[in-house]
């Protein structure tokens, strides 16, 4: 039996429409999708379907979106992969996806933690205002460096997403990043993309919203996990979950450590089928940079998942 590895988006990867085909098509995502529904304050799907850009795009709703599209896809493969998914890592918020699927959350907990980790997030954004920029074609070690010689003068800055060997994303005071962004260039950088953000995220700046989550995580209960998460904050396999909450608060100020993680991973087992459940096919794309040759799946529309379950019947 092939082993499998499961990848679980963050934020950025919401789009309208997002998982309606999935609820059309599957009874269960449809269920599932109510639950969360129930779970939260308002119905998320209200946003994903029917909403403004503007509006799926504000942290508090794109969390749980995302985290909403990636439980669907995984409750219609479920019996499949039964027995098979040996570990599984998300990006940021993709890390509580990651813990649902290992049995540790359940789907109303993690969309309720996510929800208020958002929320946390945003306030913490709006107190103490933040930026981020992702940096194009230079090496992380040397985003590090120009992060740490722009914080002595400009402010705090970051290398909070190490998305790629070649890929990072800086966060901070809007003048330290800028500072660095252009030290960046300078350095050879082919390209400086401010991103649109409410926040500082995975840096100190975000430090305000640590308390309500981790008050947040700690009346959350963890049940067992059936297979090991990788810590954005360590890159280390975590298979207890008694471990998680203290991991996803400090993962709030710390780097998303995403190239560590993959590889950890791939060493682990060179042979694994990966599959990305959720919106877009962006970790799909790092992993093709970090590991070549990986037996890679996108599956997060209602085709692909047909298509997968039809190849692998």
């Amino acid at each position: 039996m092939v082993a499998t590895i499961l990848l679980f988006p963050g934020q950025g990867a919401q789009k309208i429409g997002m998982g309606k085909d999935l609820a059309d098509r599957f009874p269960v995502a449809a269920d599932l999708l109510a639950v969360v529904d129930a779970a939260l304050d308002s119905p998320i799907t209200q946003v994903m379907w029917d909403g403004t850009e503007e509006e799926l795009v504000a942290t508090h709703n794109a969390q749980p979106a995302i985290l909403a599209h990636s439980a669907a896809v995984h409750a219609v493969l479920a019996p499949r992969l039964a027995g098979r998914v040996v570990a599984a890592a998300g990006h940021s918020l993709g890390e509580y996806s990651a813990w649902m699927a290992a049995g540790a959350l359940a789907p109303a907990q993690a969309a309720r933690l996510v929800r208020r980790r958002g929320a946390l997030m945003f306030e913490a954004g709006q107190a103490r205002p933040g930026a981020m920029s992702a940096v194009l074609g230079l090496a992380s070690s040397e985003v590090e460096r120009i992060c740490q010689e722009s914080t002595s003068a400009h402010g705090t800055v970051v290398a909070a997403n190490l998305n790629a060997p070649d890929q990072t994303v800086i966060s901070g005071d809007p003048a330290a990043v800028e500072a660095a962004g252009t030290s960046c260039t300078a350095a050879g950088a082919k390209r400086v993309l401010p991103l649109k953000v409410s926040g500082a995220f995975h840096s100190p700046l975000m430090a305000p919203a640590v308390p309500g989550l981790t008050e947040a995580l700690r009346i959350t209960p963890f049940g067992s996990a059936t297979f090991p998460v990788v810590a954005n904050a360590t890159a280390e396999l975590v298979p207890d979950a008694s471990d998680a909450a203290q991991l996803l608060a400090e993962q709030l100020t710390a780097p998303v450590r995403w190239v560590e993680s993959m590889r950890r991973l791939a060493t682990e087992w060179p042979d694994a089928e990966w599959l990305e459940l959720g919106p877009g096919a962006v970790l799909g794309g790092l992993l093709k940079r970090i590991v070549p040759g990986t037996n890679y799946v996108a599956l997060g529309t209602a085709d692909q998942i047909d298509a997968y379950l039809e190849r692998t019947a």
